[in-house]
């Protein structure tokens, strides 16, 4: 035995029976529902792939024309910012590469269509990639995805109509054989090896796989019009396993960015055993990205497709096909080949009420079934290789019967499955175009014991039974009852499946559930392993391997042939015979993945990540080592060119919350959830200092050294800033707390270290969310005393989100800020005057960090790229900024949100934390493609034409054309009779008015920042102010100064809940009164002759303007017009509609803005 005799668990388990009376339990009401709307199928030939939205790492353009009309269609379109399209037909069994863009247009007409009626046509991306990675393959293997990191649609897409036919001749075939050898091949995952060597000379056999030419056990229907198939068109055809990992040739990448390591995984998901031969290769989830991870060769591959996190996964029982599932709007399922990692099937929308809660995959292979995530879940039955998008069948469950998060198919028959919530067991039975269900009662009562909360539930391996497994070590067994007292018909599966024994196996609760060469395995929340035949009796357990909760095990695919029994376990039988059980993984709730050997008992640890949200990263300033801390309380190192973990150390019962080096890398500082700070040893994580520091009841969310690594500064969440010093004391260097303040009464958003102009003292500056830069004197600051020198607000309405300092690409210092209106501004550093505004990356949120990238080896020092996340993404942007919206890009990286970013020391990676997703990513920087993209999107003023609506041939252009030269006009003097100087340029002060003429607004401050912006422009060049402005500048400066997405009425609605009250209606309103006073006291006030003047412009008074070019505005009688049009209380609708004479926009869609008119002036709503 493998255990100890104390920890000997009963070998009688405790069963309760159901007598012959009991068998008649209380009715539960019948469910049958069937789903299964006829739809016209698709094509053999016709590929699908995942959307470019829904591609982990698609890149995404500024400017993206989405036709909700095709998407209801089956439309898929991949659309690239400035690349030329070009329709070629699609041929049956094209194997076409990712490197093209796919539209499948399947029209669903009132009566059935011909195949020839739909339209399937290929876009070529020639502009944005290699053109070798442009040319459909027509003979030969195509190229093998490399392991360099690239995403998985760099691959070839196999035809899915293909799978279906050697599935059917598998079947065929397995029929074939006599019952023993065929149930042992069904056991096992795999076909009888005589087959597998008639099927495949070289001895790869597969679910999935190409049938022969004319076989006879593959019905017509399925080959009809299908040509030969020898595999030289298929990379899926050849794949052998591993395969993903052969190739040695490093890929060029067609994205600025490429996820080339994953650290950490999704501990809640199951990991699977993929290969445990001469390799060992395992599957987990992290984030939106399947991994697959060669253990031993340390290599990663990563399937890549999901815009949202994964949510669920499975494998089929030879480890061939891979089925992922996302919880997003999208909810996406996935189906790829574990060979070759080429997705072969994807399901969009599979479940749009909220995403995929479980998914299971059948024995055969055939089918895959998902239950939904929704508030009412729904179980739907898909056959996935065929081209159908619809479900075979599907029903919806009631919402009292829990949370469905487990399914699974019956080994025996595949119309059959099971599924379970926390509290009820559901048996399916498919029949036909139905899926009906069942929900047998079982309560504490049914057997006067407690049954506890269920986790998982199977089908027994020889029988009709089927077991669960609950948290108080307890197995339900559940079998179908047909008592001679019933009708018969109501009495058959699955409504006849009833709970016949609860059997007390273990006293600690079984977290998951396997069967394995005729054994049930059961694992518990100790980290124990139970076997157990088919009548229940104990044959083995493992429990030293001291481990936690488990949360999944996975069996190796072949099967146990032992060299030498004697090492092998003991059975609990009589007879004490060798246990043969194959090598198997496991995964914890600890986030630990260990991998057993059977044969000698040897346990090999393969991962050991956090347990808890990773918030805290830090990339070393000189050598290739991230550091990356949890919420659980581990740090630790990694070597990221090696791909090997160094160093770690557990703070037992503290949460890291931001970790930082030192100039030189020499220290590690940690600061924790608890506020604490601990100034560590960065190679051996030993603390620097005898006793962290611990002045802050906040947690300390941001940290950063000096240049000199003298100081040290951190800000926490109670908005204070604090500082400390490196002194000597009894002749040695030591650190202690200089002193702290509280410089913010909003959030801080950066701790930004620099030196003085001409000279080399540290400077040291914070900025928060209440738009304050502040400034702190280090010379001047004394024990308990932070001084400050300086605070400046550097932003009017928009709320900064961070700051950084520009690279010196000119002789004038600068910084650079982002916000949450889309922008970024560039200050100097003296004056902190705002030198200029541009528009941002517009990814769906705004930034929330930036970093100028290190110099990379082998680039211009002179070309300076910048590095960004928003919300969920990571992008690259060049230098210098103006507004073109092709200098950057932006990609997927943590869907559920990303926490923080580092770049590495030599430019050349950037890392990107998770948060609660648990993952840090690695991703490979590839500049060329960035600067391709520039190309591509035109020289000069085309990119920024482009942005205008109607671009450079449409009205609005013209109408400004018309405008600029209005405005020479206006300069010269209307009334004037000299004669008229026609320029290319007009003043700097006619500047706002030609922008209130296109729609654009400002404020006086945004006039002044303008101004400023082109006053300055050239001031280091020739030494002069500039004074006028021509077209092509104003055309920028009205695209990077605009609002990016118009005015939004949920802005106005949001002043008046901060100015207004609530009225009778419960509407908030304004005091007409109170309105006038606001407008002429608050913010940039008007005068009482302007507001007059612009109220009775916008009422009608003046229906021409308050006054013309040349003359004055008369105020007579407009004190009494505004009191008769404006009602005394108004409303956000009333001063929207009444005033400002604009329509309410309709509710917008999730996520999204719709603009109601044309032009800057329409009101946008944000949902």
């Amino acid at each position: 035995m493998s255990d100890e005799p104390g920890n000997t668990p009963a070998e009688t388990p405790q069963e309760v029976k159901l007598s012959e009376g009991d068998a008649e339990m209380p009715s539960e009401e019948v469910q049958n529902v069937a789903i299964m709307p006829d739809k016209t199928e698709l094509p053999s030939q016709a590929a699908e792939v995942p959307r470019e939205q829904s591609r982990g790492t698609s890149e995404l353009t500024q400017e993206t024309a989405v036709d909700e009309g095709s998407t209801q269609e089956g439309r898929q379109q991949l659309v690239s910012s400035g690349t030329q399209s070009q329709s070629i037909p699609l041929r049956k069994n094209q194997v076409l590469s990712f490197s093209q863009e796919i539209v499948v247009n399947v029209e669903t007409p009132e009566k059935e269509t011909s195949t020839s009626e739909k339209e399937i046509s290929v876009r070529h991306v020639e502009d944005q990639m290699p053109s070798e990675a442009n040319t459909i393959e027509k003979e030969g293997l195509a190229e093998e995805p490399g392991q360099d990191g690239r995403p998985a649609e760099d691959a070839e897409m196999v035809v899915w109509g293909d799978l279906e036919p050697h599935l059917a001749s598998q079947e065929s075939k397995a029929s074939q054989e006599p019952a023993g050898k065929r149930e042992e091949g069904a056991m096992s995952g795999s076909y009888p090896e005589g087959a597998a060597e008639e099927e495949t000379p070289n001895g790869q056999i597969s679910v999935g796989m190409f049938p022969k030419e004319g076989d006879p056990s593959t019905p017509d229907s399925l080959t009809q019009g299908l040509p030969p198939i020898d595999g030289s068109e298929s990379v899926v055809f050849s794949a052998f396993p591993s395969m993903m990992f052969e190739d040695k040739t490093k890929k060029v990448s067609a994205h600025s960015l490429n996820l080339s390591w994953v650290f950490g995984y999704n501990s809640k998901l199951p990991v699977f055993n993929l290969i445990d031969e001469e390799f060992r290769v395992i599957l987990y989830i992290s984030s939106h990205t399947a991994v697959i991870h060669d253990l031993q060769r340390n290599k990663q591959y990563h399937l890549q497709g999901h815009s949202s996190c994964i949510s669920c996964v499975c494998v089929s029982e030879d480890r061939r096909w891979i089925a992922t599932a996302d919880g997003g709007p999208e909810s996406l399922v996935i189906v790829w080949d574990g060979y070759s990692a080429v997705p072969v099937h994807t399901i969009f929308d599979s479940h749009p009420e909220g995403g995929v809660g479980a998914i299971a995959i059948s024995h055969d292979s055939r089918f895959l079934a998902t239950v939904g995530a929704g508030a009412v879940q729904k179980v739907c039955i898909w056959k996935w290789t065929s081209p159908e998008t619809k479900p075979v069948c599907s029903v919806e469950l009631p919402p009292q019967y829990g949370f469905q998060d487990n399914v699974a198919f019956s080994s025996r028959d595949h119309c059959e499955l099971v599924s379970n919530s926390t509290t009820q067991v559901i048996f399916y039975k498919w029949e036909g175009n139905s899926l009906q269900f069942h929900a047998p009662l079982l309560t504490d009562k049914t057997f006067n014991k407690v049954v506890g909360i269920f986790s998982q539930s199977l089908f027994h391996f020889s029988t009709e039974q089927a077991i669960t497994g609950t948290l108080e070590g307890k197995l339900v067994v559940w079998d179908a009852v047909n008592p001679p007292s019933r009708s018969a018909a109501l009495y058959v599966k699955p409504y006849n499946m009833k709970a016949i024994k609860l059997v007390h196996l273990q006293k600690d609760g079984i977290t998951a559930l396997a069967v394995m060469d005729k054994t049930i395995v059961t694992c518990d929340v100790k980290g124990h392993i139970k076997f157990y035949d088919g009548n229940l009796q104990l044959l083995h357990w493992y429990s030293q391997f001291k481990l936690g909760p488990i949360r999944s095990i996975s069996f190796s695919k072949k099967p146990a042939c032992p060299s030498n029994t004697s090492q092998l376990p003991s059975s609990c039988t009589l007879t004490g015979q060798p246990l043969i059980v194959r090598n198997f993984i496991l995964s914890t709730a600890d986030a630990v993945v260990v991998h057993v050997t059977t044969e000698g008992m040897k346990v090999s640890k393969c991962l050991e990540e956090p347990k808890g949200a990773v918030h805290a990263i830090a990339c070393h300033p000189t050598k290739p080592l991230v550091a990356k801390g949890s919420s659980c309380g581990l740090l630790k190192v990694w070597h990221y060119e090696l791909n090997k973990y160094l160093v770690s150390r557990i703070f037992k019962g503290e949460s890291i919350r931001s970790v930082c080096y030192n100039h030189d890398g020499s220290l590690l500082a940690a600061g924790f959830s608890d506020g604490s700070v601990y100034i560590l040893d960065s190679i051996s994580l030993e603390n620097d200092c005898v006793e962290p520091f611990k002045y802050t009841r906040g947690q300390v969310i941001h940290m950063s050294f000096s240049h000199d690594s003298q100081y040290l500064a951190t800000a926490d969440d109670n908005m204070s800033v604090t500082l400390y010093k490196l002194v000597i004391a009894d002749e040695k260097e030591v650190w202690e707390r200089l002193a702290a303040l509280r410089s913010h009464y909003k959030p801080i958003r950066t701790l930004l270290f620099g030196v003085h102009l001409d000279s080399d003292t540290p400077r040291l500056l914070s900025l928060g969310e209440d738009r304050l830069l502040v400034e702190y004197d280090l010379e001047k600051s004394v024990k308990d005393k932070l001084v400050v020198i300086r605070r400046d607000r550097i932003e009017q309405s928009a709320v900064p989100k961070y700051i950084t300092w520009y690279p010196l690409l000119t002789t004038e210092h600068f910084f650079l800020t982002a916000n949450d209106e889309y922008k970024m501004k560039i200050y100097n550093v003296t004056t902190k005057m705002c030198r200029k505004t541009v528009l941002g990356p517009t990814y769906g949120s705004p930034l929330e960090k930036i970093q100028v990238l290190p110099v990379a080896e082998g680039y211009e020092p002179e070309k300076r790229y910048l590095a960004y996340i928003t919300t969920n993404q990571i992008g690259l942007q060049i230098l210098p900024v103006d507004g073109n919206p092709h200098k950057s890009s932006a990609f997927i990286c943590h869907p559920a949100g990303v926490s923080d970013f580092v770049c590495s020391y030599d430019g050349c990676h950037i890392f990107t934390s998770g948060g609660n997703d648990l993952a840090v990513m690695k991703w490979d920087i590839n500049l060329n493609v960035l600067e391709a993209a520039v190309s591509l999107g035109g020289k000069d003023m085309i990119p920024f034409y482009n942005l205008l609506d109607g671009g450079r041939e449409g009205e609005f252009f013209r109408e400004l054309e018309d405008y600029f030269y209005y405005a020479q006009l206006c300069h010269q003097g209307i009334n004037t009779m000299e004669a008229r100087k026609v320029s290319t340029h007009i003043p700097l002060e006619q500047i706002p008015f030609v922008m209130r003429a296109m729609g654009f607004y400002p404020s006086e401050e945004q006039i002044e920042n303008m101004l400023n912006e082109v006053k300055f422009g050239e001031y280091l060049e020739t030494g002069k102010q500039v004074t006028e402005i021509n077209l092509g500048d104003f055309i920028k400066l009205y695209i990077n100064h605009r609002p990016a997405f118009g005015l939004s009425f949920k802005e106005i609605e949001t002043a008046f809940q901060v100015l207004g009250y609530e009225n009778e209606k419960q509407e908030m309103n304004l005091d007409r009164n109170d309105l006038l006073l606001l407008l002429q006291q608050r913010g940039e006030h008007f005068t009482e002759e302007e507001l007059a003047e612009c109220l009775t412009t916008l009422l009608g008074m003046n229906p021409e303007g308050g006054c013309s070019e040349a003359g004055t505005f008369d105020p007579t009688g407009a004190e009494a017009f505004i009191e008769e049009e404006i009602p005394e209380e108004i409303t956000a609708a009333d001063f929207v509609t009444e005033i400002l004479s604009l329509p309410i926009p309709e509710p917008a869609l999730t996520g999204m803005e719709k603009t109601t008119e044309t032009g800057s002036t329409a009101l946008t709503s944000k949902s």
